[in-house]
């Protein structure tokens, strides 16, 4: 998709113009754009810069609710243009931030694993860690999607990871995180002991067709990090007085 639509497109979405912003889809559609093509290459980086222009206080509260609507309706509009499969006999849990805009990208990869051929559970966010423990347990899914994640968050994702690696419920289920801080801190998906990180909804799609089952027995990420605490703190119990 050339970036001059991106630019077209931004302009009435930015401006809260949701008429112009339709009719700007069905006219790509109209012309021979695929679905996936709008969802990738238009929405996904629209969504993007709405959410930085947001952090930098470049654009305010309504213009970014009014963006992010305009947004949603798109990607359901969309997402009955994607083409289906035969079911493929995967399950994927997805869960994201409490975000508008992690909803928004978490909602696109939901529906292009859906178009080929995943079984997905798109639970959203604000979902307590518990409930989310609990459906894993229920569903059984191949891979626990989890959609991006502010800074603050971050220390209850990990947390959740480790809950459930305790446990030992669905042992061989990946946990994949994508967008949010983990695409901004390089590395911090091994910190916090996922077992793979993506950056865009292509690159999700790509990993998860190749990703094989977790090995339970597998040294949990984030365990050498650990380890050097832990001689740190005994370093200092036996320093002399």
């Amino acid at each position: 998709m050339p970036e001059p639509f991106l630019v077209r497109y931004m302009q009435p979405l930015l401006a809260g113009r949701r008429a112009e912003c339709f009719q700007l889809i069905a006219d790509a559609l109209r012309k021979g754009t695929s679905a996936e093509e709008l969802l990738c290459d238009v929405i996904w980086p629209a969504s993007a810069q709405i959410e930085r222009l947001y952090r930098d206080d470049r654009i305010n509260t309504a213009s970014e609710h009014l963006a992010c609507r305009i947004n949603r309706a798109v990607i359901n509009q969309l997402q009955v243009h994607l083409p289906t499969v035969a079911p493929i006999g995967k399950r994927a849990l997805v869960a994201c931030a409490d975000a508008s805009h992690e909803e928004l990208g978490a909602e696109i990869v939901s529906d292009l694993l859906q178009a080929r051929g995943w079984e997905v559970f798109f639970v959203g966010g604000g979902v307590p860690h518990d409930e989310i423990l609990g459906l894993v347990g229920q569903l059984r899914p191949e891979v626990l999607l989890i959609f991006g994640a502010d800074p603050e968050a971050v220390p209850n994702t990990r947390a959740m990871i480790e809950r459930i690696r305790e446990i030992g419920v669905c042992p061989t289920m990946n946990v994949v995180v994508i967008g949010g801080i983990f695409n901004r801190a390089d590395g911090l998906w091994r910190e916090i002991g996922a077992d793979a990180f993506c950056d865009a909804p292509r690159t999700v799609c790509q990993t998860l067709a190749t990703l094989s089952p977790r090995q339970p027995n597998a040294p949990r990420l984030g365990f050498v990090k650990k380890r050097r605490r832990q001689r740190k703190a005994a370093a200092g119990a036996a320093a002399p007085a």
